[in-house]
């Protein structure tokens, strides 16, 4: 039977692209009713869309099987932005006020609002959080009502380099797909896999992908810090490669014989791993090359988290990914970061129902979809399809392109951890400029009137100036004598 009511979410990983699509119970649990998993290593490096023309073939791919498995029309997705290119840059905009001046809403929106217009070179913001408010010198979460003499935000904006932005964009306009909307990948992630306590007390997470190693910091329930790394299990897999063998080999030996850290009591100098039918290669010299990649990869992670932040992750490092799979990865990040609390989060926090052999094998590979599919509020089904794979004549999609929002969002109403699409930003703009436009003519026209008003109150006071009244009772009189004569 068809299903009338369901999410569907994309995410465009480096190794695998995957769809998923699943319905949400009254009591917050999801059941899965299709999982789909397409290659894109050729046209996706590092988290970032390289090939526009592949992407939407894949994507268009990934929505056909799903429409197939779920008998019914898929009207839009949800979809997961991340990437090499995706960096976090602190940014202040202040406001000077007259002295004692109570702090509103709006003044509180406008700070906001600058912030997220902002312009970066080549670059695009794809989100902004809010770190705090400076209220004249003390540091407020909510500033409202406060008295001050000068409002201070500050703001973390997370950006991606434009050409990546619209590439994503373009993949989903070529493919004819439509985007019910758009979520940081990392944030999604976030959401699922901590807990309240580690977001607050101060945690560091790292999702170790195939192509890349995603770094979130968070304090006091905020975000405070966005990275990511080129490098992930990929490398690895390519450093045993070297061995004169193809990276499929290479992959399964990483995955049978890899381990993250080995004492060296424990390392069997006479022991040889075998590559293949006739050649071997030392134990020794295996541990050495992968956890010697294994180690640039937490070297670079300790370095993209902030030195304030250093003694204020009571929460410890929380690892997830294919690659936090690994055997001893724990030891391995307290031996290099001196942060003993440490822990793999091989599922997500929500309770998911399926048999799907990728979500019941629980190691941390599907987080971040699952995490996407558990932010989608939207149906995204539409017309049920018959025997013959095609849509009902009475089947009209629920909820057709375009028409899950009519107003456009200014950037204060856009919740944290949301893309923007290229149509939505567009939207946004051009109601901005008419809002603009419709305020300059205010301003224009009551400017005029005041002008006016200066004018007639300027001729009224020499109308009745003493002057004047003595040359019109001159004038007056005059008429008088012409008249009597």
């Amino acid at each position: 039977m068809a299903a009338k009511d369901f999410i569907v979410a994309i995410e465009l990983g480096s190794s695998k692209m995957t769809g998923i699509a699943g319905k949400k119970n009254l009591d917050g649990s999801i059941n899965v009713l299709a999982v789909v998993k397409e290659d894109s290593s050729s046209f996706i490096r590092k988290g970032v869309v390289y090939n526009i023309d592949k992407t939407a073939l894949c994507l268009t791919n990934i929505v056909s099987k799903l429409t197939a498995q779920l008998k019914t029309e898929i009207t839009q997705v949800y979809v997961g932005v991340g990437g090499q290119s995706i960096r976090s840059k602190h940014n202040v905009i202040s406001k000077d006020l007259p002295a004692d001046t109570k702090v509103t809403q709006d003044m509180v929106i406008e700070l906001m609002d600058a912030n997220r217009n902002m312009k970066y070179s080549d670059q695009e913001i794809l989100d902004a959080v809010t770190q705090e408010y400076r209220v004249d010198s003390q540091y407020q979460l909510d500033p409202v009502g406060i008295q001050c003499s000068r409002l201070e935000g500050n703001f973390l904006n997370i950006l991606e380099r434009k050409t990546f932005y619209k590439n994503l964009n373009k993949c989903f306009e070529t493919a004819g797909i439509n985007v019910a909307e758009m979520y940081l990948a990392p944030l999604a992630l976030a959401d699922s896999v901590l807990t309240e306590t580690e977001r607050r007390s101060g945690c560091a997470l790292v999702d170790i992908g195939a192509d890349t190693t995603t770094v979130s910091v968070f304090s006091k329930n905020i975000l405070r810090h966005l990275a990511v790394i080129p490098l992930g299990g990929a490398n690895i897999t390519k450093d045993i490669a070297s061995l004169q063998m193809e990276e499929g080999e290479a992959e399964k030996m990483k995955l049978k014989y890899g381990c993250a850290y080995t004492d060296n009591s424990e390392i069997d100098n006479t022991l040889k791993l075998p590559i293949d039918a006739e050649r071997s290669i030392d134990c020794r010299k295996f541990i050495d090359i992968v956890e010697g990649r294994l180690e640039e990869i937490i070297e670079n992670v300790w370095y993209q988290i902030p030195s304030d932040y250093y003694d204020k992750l009571l929460g410890g490092i929380i690892l997830t990914g294919g690659g936090a799979n690994m055997k001893n990865i724990e030891r391995a990040f307290v031996n290099h970061t001196h942060i003993e609390k440490v822990r793999v989060a091989k599922f997500v926090t929500h309770t998911i129902h399926s048999t799907h052999p990728d979500i019941t094998a629980r190691n941390g590979m599907m987080n971040t979809v699952l995490g996407l599919l558990a932010k989608g509020d939207i149906n995204c089904a539409g017309g049920e399809l018959n025997a013959n794979g095609d849509l009902f004549a009475a089947g009209k999609p629920a909820q057709p392109a375009g028409e899950q929002r009519t107003k456009a969002r200014q950037p204060s109403e856009i919740p944290t951890g949301v893309v923007l699409t290229e149509a939505e930003k567009q939207k946004a703009e051009e109601e901005a400029r008419r809002k603009r436009e419709a305020k300059e003519e205010e301003e224009r026209l009551r400017r005029e009137q005041e002008e006016e008003e200066k004018r007639r109150q300027a001729e009224a006071k020499k109308e009745n100036s003493p002057l004047n009244k003595f040359w019109r009772r001159v004038k007056d009189f005059g008429q008088t004598i012409i008249g009597e004569e």
